[in-house]
């Protein structure tokens, strides 16, 4: 299994790709009420494929959907897909989140910038932050973009039994705060007026705080992998326990004004329990979400949490 990113600093946008090439197991867990996605119906435990070759996470809103276009060629060029009676098809589902407020509205990631994403892949250690679908990720945005602290892309592992991998992958561009699940810390969120630190939005929504308009433009998308055997209800069991995750970290969340998505892949042959890879891919979530924060820098006049004080 391998990452890659195609990164614009510029105009601030991105996307990653995870490849499995020759297929994973794959499950879904949508729970946010403003998705972008595509190929999430054929996830489903009574739907027919039973294998993706590739996820793909992008910026540039429903526009960055295109990019798995780019993924689609890259796999189809080298033979990898779900084989039909005419074509091999690789099977792509794909996740948004919207950046448009932060950067150039007028750049997303197509195709080609899929394609890219597929060439940059490599089983060796994920750069983190402002990189591939996490370029142009804020949070904190109940006050507006004005206010909003930088969000990325991050990520967490843990080993468990014998050889056994959980790894998350996580993008943060959440319109609630984030905090430290373990010791309750407010992270990031909605910025102080002198950047002298952060207030708290459920705080401000208990005083019948109105969101400031165009909040509906928020996501926070994970993958979990596993080299664990898991069968299609169970990948879709795991993805729905790890989007859990989500709510330990970052308050409030699964809004209104966000498309969580969660995917899970089963990549092994080693035998597991899913409600065990189910509770640490939770709190590995929550950990993938927090190191996104951290390793997030200023971008488009939105500053990293490095920055407030």
């Amino acid at each position: 299994m391998k990452v890659g990113h195609y990164t614009d600093k510029k105009a601030i946008t991105g996307c990653t790709v995870i490849l499995c090439e020759n297929g994973a197991i794959a499950g879904v867990d949508v729970r946010g009420s403003a998705p972008g996605t595509r190929e999430t119906d054929q996830l489903r435990p009574m739907n027919f494929v039973e294998k993706a070759q590739a996820i793909l996470l992008s910026g540039g809103s429903a526009f960055g959907l295109d990019a798995a276009g780019g993924v689609m060629r890259y796999l189809e060029e080298r033979g990898f897909g779900h084989q039909t009676s005419v074509a091999m098809v690789p099977i792509v589902p794909a996740a948004i989140i919207f950046d448009l407020n932060i950067g150039n509205s007028k750049v997303r990631p197509g195709a080609e910038e899929g394609y890219q994403a597929c060439l940059d892949a490599s089983d060796k250690g994920v750069a983190e932050g402002c990189v591939g679908a996490g370029t142009g990720a804020t949070v904190g945005k109940i006050l507006g973009i004005e206010r909003a602290t930088k969000g990325g892309l991050g990520t967490a592992s843990q080993q468990i039994g014998s050889g056994i991998i959980v790894a998350v992958l996580a993008v943060v561009n959440a319109v609630g705060d984030i905090s430290n699940y373990k010791t309750g810390k407010l992270v990031a969120g909605p910025r102080e007026e002198h950047n002298k630190g952060f207030l708290c939005t459920a705080e401000l929504l208990k005083h019948a705080y109105k969101m400031q308009d165009g909040l509906g433009n928020n996501t926070v998308l994970g993958v979990v992998a596993t080299n664990a055997y898991l069968t299609k209800a169970q990948v879709n069991k795991l993805a729905q326990m790890a989007q859990d995750g989500i709510a330990r970290a970052i308050n409030p969340s699964h809004t209104m004004h966000d498309g969580d998505v969660i995917f899970a892949l089963s990549y092994g042959t080693k035998a597991a329990d899913v409600t065990v890879l189910g509770s640490i891919a939770a709190d590995l979530v929550a950990d993938a979400i927090l190191r996104a924060v951290e390793k997030a820098e200023t971008l488009g006049g939105i500053p990293a949490i490095k920055e407030v004080n």
